[in-house]
């Protein structure tokens, strides 16, 4: 007899606005990354729903006409969560709630869940909740049951405390504790820095799901977990890395993403600490993806406000084994060629060219042009260790034969 087929995805549908800030084609955007976030968490997308609105509905967001159309689909299809791909404020989450009645999510409490999921030591769960509770707080109603009524002490049961004031109380009282926490994980994770000596340190960045875990593996010959979903690392590794006689650290960092929860941003401050501390950035872009110009303005945009933007860079540019550019017939005179159509030798001839030799080409998975790569490292991290240390010149060949 054979077993029946069990699926543990739950069944969602995606909302997304457009507006004058995102037209129809950013949405449609937005939605493909929500629907990849949506199933890195465990979801399956049913249906996408998308309203054209010049000002979202200071009650629902979406207009009711809308909210009728998608409560007749939650119900006829056992849907068990509805997600925004906008922030909904805890008002419009409330209201969302009493006329759907199933779980309503926005973009920055999905990316919170998989951060949950995802996180795997005690620092990285901290941070994780930490951010969680900051997000919970201004949502709580009366109906949360699930956290502590009764708190132990003296004094500490005020006169006529209704449930919603102590569940308020509990979470203030959790988030101090947990910032405590952090901070002294801080302290040690300063000093663990501190002895790592005058290594030069590297650290990939880039947008979440770039192949910087898999790059991290093949250069440092380590076993870091990689997967092809969004946020598969999340706590920062540090291997210690030599190329040629040359040793230097390299970090492997968690990926960006737009929309970024800035609450995840604050929680994440010590991990971003390593690229903050870093000597050079490896910029990793995954050229494959059609959007890959947005996903470096992202992670660009996040640099600046940790305050790394300036620091020395390259760009690597990597799944060039996975890229395709759109082909146009020759018999078709309509068709006007757009980025769709670049090959790769035609990007490098836009503002690519102006990177020069910042710009690399390679293919972590298939270990395309990884020589030249290496010799890049080599070259930026010698002349930083030389600046730094300028009577060991002696140390490095002026060609080496192998990296």
């Amino acid at each position: 007899m054979l077993e029946k087929k069990v699926t543990d995805y739950e069944k969602a549908v995606l909302i997304g606005v457009i507006s004058k800030d995102q037209d129809e084609t950013k949405v449609t955007e937005y939605l493909d990354e929500l629907e990849f976030l949506t199933y890195t968490a465990g979801g399956e997308v049913s249906c996408r729903f998308t309203q054209r609105m010049e000002v979202p509905n200071p009650k629902t967001l979406i207009g009711s006409g809308k909210m009728e159309e998608i409560e007749k689909y939650v119900k006829a299809n056992d849907i068990g969560s509805v997600i925004f791909d906008d922030e909904l404020s805890p008002a419009q989450q409330r209201n969302i709630e009493k006329q759907l009645r199933c779980k309503i999510i926005d973009r920055t409490s999905l990316i919170l869940d998989i951060f949950a999921q995802r996180a795997q030591t005690s620092y990285a769960r901290t941070q994780v909740e930490l951010a969680q509770y900051q997000y919970l707080l201004p949502r709580l109603t009366g109906l949360w049951t699930h956290l502590e009524r009764q708190k132990g002490g003296i004094g500490m049961r005020g006169p006529g405390e209704t449930e919603i004031e102590t569940d308020r109380r509990i979470v203030r009282d959790r988030i101090s504790l947990l910032k405590k926490k952090l901070t002294k994980i801080d302290r040690q994770m300063e000093t663990q820095r501190g002895n790592r000596g005058a290594l030069v340190r590297v650290a990939l960045v880039g947008y979440t799901n770039v192949g910087k875990s898999t790059l991290m593996n093949v250069i440092s010959k380590s076993d870091v977990f990689a997967e092809n979903k969004l946020f598969a690392t999340l706590d920062t590794t540090v291997r210690k890395v030599v190329i040629g006689n040359l040793p230097f650290l390299l970090s492997d960092t968690v990926g960006f993403i737009r929309k970024l929860p800035t609450q995840l941003v604050e929680s994440f401050k010590s991990t971003l600490d390593e690229v903050r501390e870093a000597d050079l950035l490896l910029h990793v872009v995954d050229i494959s993806h059609p959007n890959f110009e947005e996903h470096i303005a992202s992670v660009n945009k996040i640099l600046d406000e940790i305050k790394s933007a300036d620091k020395k860079t390259i760009m690597v540019f990597n799944k060039i084994d996975q890229y395709e550019a759109e082909v146009i017939e020759e018999d078709d005179l309509v068709t006007e060629p757009t980025k769709a159509h670049f090959t790769i030798e035609d990007w490098k001839n836009t503002w690519m060219e102006k990177i020069g030799d910042r710009a690399l080409f390679i293919s972590a998975l298939n270990k395309e042009n990884l020589d030249e790569f290496r010799k890049r490292v080599y070259d930026e991290v010698r002349d930083i260790h030389v600046t730094r240390f300028p009577y060991n010149n002696f140390l490095y060949p002026e060609h080496l034969d192998q990296y």
